[in-house]
């Protein structure tokens, strides 16, 4: 399989840091998804989410990424 992978740049929200990315799959659709990291050296904590939708263009993936960070750190700070 030959995936087509992009970082976008990174959210910091004082405690996390979420990195949105694209990738484009052989169908050539392409899916969001996001790298969260909390804590800091050993302590540190990483999560990745990928998402099911697929999307037409890399632009629209990457606003579906960016918005699942910006609601996921939402649902954080509200907590």
């Amino acid at each position: 399989m030959n995936f087509t992978f992009q970082q976008e740049p990174s959210i910091d929200s004082g405690r996390y840091v979420v990195s949105p990315a694209t990738c484009e799959n052989q169908e050539g659709a392409f899916q969001a998804s996001i790298a969260i990291q909390s804590g800091r050296g050993s302590s540190s904590h990483h999560r990745v989410l990928r998402f099911r939708p697929t999307f037409a263009s890399r632009e629209g993936a990457r606003l579906y990424a960016i918005t699942q960070g910006h609601c996921w750190l939402q649902a954080r700070h509200a907590a």
